[in-house]
């Protein structure tokens, strides 16, 4: 097993471990009767996102640079063959994604390429189930699967107007017409994207490797550009060693790879320099030479470029050549890959759960002391009413009867500030809606069919930038404003009334609005530097339109749910312990009344007080260690549930 698979393993079995004291994290809540409706919807939220945690590592490159076998030999030796084709020439046509959900059968999805004359992007078509072309994958035959496969590499022959509607064929391409064969028909891919549904036990537990089919189509496929790539976890580029870095190698990696997280450079094939003239010491200078030269030319450190022989890779695991494997160096590659991309990838979720929990465990612990305090204070109450009269009884009720009434005018002020929420609440969504969002994307389509320039092209993006930055802006300060007002609100009542309340759970949408620049500035990237664009780049920018609308709907949906889910719970501290105390004062003024009819009770009472309270502290003492559990759960490292297993 490679310890990149050791680590992936190491990484489900700590989300698994995460989910596990959640679940007894609910449990213990709903057995101290402290879980709400806004707190079971969190720990929803909370165990579905472990649950459907993804971990995407996209492959790079050009045509015959090895990307495919390299794939084969890091996830899929223990087949003991190739499971991805893997030949001369170009064996991938279409960005591939590798994945498994258990809700489809194994098998392969593929996008017809005549979507691509369609104002839509491929996220849009992952909505559309009746546009994809569905063939079954039999997992149980190695030849099968690889026959399946095969299906990312099948072309076509279509007329040069066809290739042109699909925006596949440019006459501004130097090379365009070396492409066109004697009947005037140009070969393109048959497919426009697949999705490979494949159990394989990494892909179950949450990876998902994207395949591109070469640097061509990252220019020519949005997708690609504004999705796949940006948000992949980590990215290999590969190049082959016997050539180096290309002019469309720099290209591609400045302008789409090169900025973000967890990049490294492949240097494959580095057999083709293995030669039997020179001696081992030579030919690992050779190589030491042209990672050298890669580093300096991509403005890379040295430790990011890997050097490595995919194909050997593949044959030692295989054959279990261990020399051989050492001499390819693919246990180098892996070996960075898990100790970088796995725990980087941790800690981002384990941030997120951190929030989670203290936000949970702070409203547990609230409600818990309100309970406690109030038990306490009737303790005090009816403690000191041992050997007094009528009349300080009476006096008590008066007191717990005026508590209430100061009590019902506060919540009497709360209704006013309900009213004012649920309009605020509205006007939240009046620029983040869907609705709005769309006829922004329409009106933007329209101006650019309208445009025959390409100012009039940027004019018409730049300015739906700009709407939606400020609906986004807008939003934000809506809800600003209601987490200053509940803020108030939530002050008030713990300082009139005792509660134990801090702040209101915080939120923002500033996520949102940088998720929005960074689609802009891929935009930028690809349009903004040339004055003027050629015909076909007019013709790209259109269909990359539709896929920063896709983006920005994906972002917009997003946003909905999580404002959506923080208004359904920024008040619900404060109307548990509202309720809480309504009970209390309830308890307290009938407790008193008994016993103002029979001084009896005064004891029983007193009794059944401190059972409550010794119980309730018995309750702190669990809830304390579940979270100590759960938190333990959380901080611990990959290496520390390996040495427990």
């Amino acid at each position: 097993m490679s310890n990149l698979v050791q680590k992936f393993q190491e990484y489900s079995g700590w989300r698994n471990a995460v989910l596990a004291a959640l679940a007894r994290w609910r449990a213990g809540i709903e057995t101290a009767e402290l879980s709400d409706a806004a707190g079971d919807q969190r720990l929803a939220r909370l165990s579905a996102r472990l649950t459907d945690d993804k971990l995407s590592i996209a492959f790079v490159a050009e045509f015959s640079r090895g990307k495919s076998e390299l794939i084969n030999a890091i996830f899929f030796a223990d087949y003991g063959q190739r499971i991805l084709p893997s030949s001369a020439g170009r064996t991938t046509m279409c960005p591939t994604e590798l994945m498994y959900d258990e809700t489809f059968p194994p098998s392969i999805r593929l996008l017809p390429i005549e979507t691509r004359a369609q104002a839509a992007s491929t996220s849009d078509f992952k909505e559309q189930s009746n546009v994809w072309t569905v063939l079954p994958l039999d997992i149980s035959s190695g030849e099968g699967m690889l026959e399946a496969f095969k299906q990312v590499s099948l072309t076509k022959r279509v007329p040069v107007d066809e290739a042109r509607l699909y925006g596949l064929y440019h006459e501004d391409d130097p090379d365009a017409a070396l492409s066109v064969d004697a009947d005037g028909m140009v070969e393109i891919s048959q497919w426009r994207h697949a999705i490979v549904n494949f159990p394989h036990p990494l892909l179950k537990q949450g990876l998902v490797i994207i395949d591109t089919p070469g640097l061509n189509a990252i220019g020519t496929e949005p997708e690609l550009t504004l999705n796949l790539i940006p948000n992949a976890h980590s990215v290999l580029y590969v190049l082959a060693a016997d050539t180096g870095v290309t002019k469309s190698d720099i290209d591609v990696w400045r302008d789409h790879i090169g900025a973000g997280p967890a990049r490294m450079v492949v240097l494959n094939k580095i057999d083709s320099m293995w030669d039997e003239l020179r001696s081992p010491a030579e030919v690992a200078e050779q190589i030491d030479r042209q990672v050298a030269t890669v580093a300096h030319t991509l403005e890379l450190d040295r430790g990011q470029v890997f050097p490595i022989s995919a194909q050997k890779g593949l044959v030692a695991k295989v054959n279990h050549d261990a020399a051989l494997l050492e001499k390819s160096r693919l246990p180098q590659l892996e070996a960075a890959l898990s100790e970088e991309l796995i725990p980087s990838k941790q800690e981002i979720v384990r941030r997120q759960l951190a929030g989670e929990i203290d936000e949970l465990a702070a409203s547990a612990h609230s409600l818990l002391a309100a309970r406690t305090r109030n038990v306490v204070e009737q303790l005090v109450e009816l403690r000191s009413l041992r050997g007094k009269n009528q009349n300080i009884i009476e006096h008590m009720m008066k007191r717990v009867d005026l508590e209430k009434k100061e009590f019902d005018n506060s919540l009497l002020k709360l209704q006013g500030t309900r009213a004012v929420f649920t309009r605020l609440s509205t006007e939240v969504f009046t620029n983040l809606g869907m609705d709005v969002l769309k006829a922004d994307i329409a009106e933007t389509r329209t101006a650019m069919e309208q445009s025959r320039f390409t100012s009039g092209l940027r004019a018409a993006v730049k300015e739906f930038f700009t709407r939606v930055r400020y609906n986004l802006n807008q939003s934000s300060r809506k809800t600003e404003e209601i987490t200053a007002m509940m803020t108030v609100m939530y002050r008030k009542f713990s300082t009139e009334h005792g509660l134990a309340l801090s702040a209101p759970m915080p939120f923002s949408l500033d996520k949102y609005i940088k998720e929005v620049e960074l689609i802009e500035g891929i935009y930028h990237k690809q349009f903004g530097a040339a004055a003027i664009l050629t015909m076909p780049q007019m013709s790209l920018m259109s269909k990359f339109f539709d896929s920063i609308a896709s983006r920005v709907k994906q972002s917009f949906l997003q946003a909905n749910r999580d404002v959506e889910a923080w208004l359904k719970v920024v008040m619900a501290p404060l109307e548990a312990q509202i309720w809480e105390h309504k009970q209390q004062l309830k308890k307290r003024r009938q407790s008193i009344e008994r016993i103002h009819v029979a001084t009896d009770d005064l004891e029983e009472k007193l009794g059944s007080l401190e059972e409550m309270h010794a119980e309730l502290e018995a309750q702190k003492d669990k809830l304390a260690a579940l979270e100590a559990e759960l938190r333990r759960a959380v901080d611990s490292e990959l290496s520390e549930l390996r040495a427990a297993a």
